[in-house]
C-alpha cells in the first residue's frame, strides 16, 4: 500500500469546503484544513503509485476551489 500527503492550496475562503469534499473520496484517510503556505493537507493511500496518481489527478484536482497540489509519498527507510 502506497501512502502520501497531498498539500493543497485553495482559493481564498475555500479551504473548509475543499477539505470536506476531499474527505469523502475513496482512498482518502484524512483531510484537514490548516494554516500556513498550504490550506489543506490530505493523507491518502492506494495500491500502487499509478493508482495514487490517478486519485490525485482525476479526483482530488477536480475539486472546485483548488489552485495547486503537491504530492509527497510516504517512505519507510530501514
Amino acid at each position: 500500500m502506497i501512502q502520501a500527503y497531498i498539500l493543497i492550496q485553495t482559493e481564498v475562503g475555500k479551504a473548509s469546503a475543499v477539505a470536506a469534499e476531499i474527505a469523502g473520496l475513496p482512498g482518502v484517510i484524512s483531510a484537514e484544513d490548516v494554516t500556513g503556505p498550504y490550506d489543506v493537507i490530505v493523507r491518502a493511500e492506494a495500491d500502487t503509485v499509478d493508482n495514487l496518481g490517478q486519485l490525485v489527478i482525476s479526483q482530488v484536482q477536480n475539486v472546485a476551489g483548488i489552485t495547486r497540489t503537491l504530492t509527497c509519498p510516504v517512505v519507510h527507510l530501514p
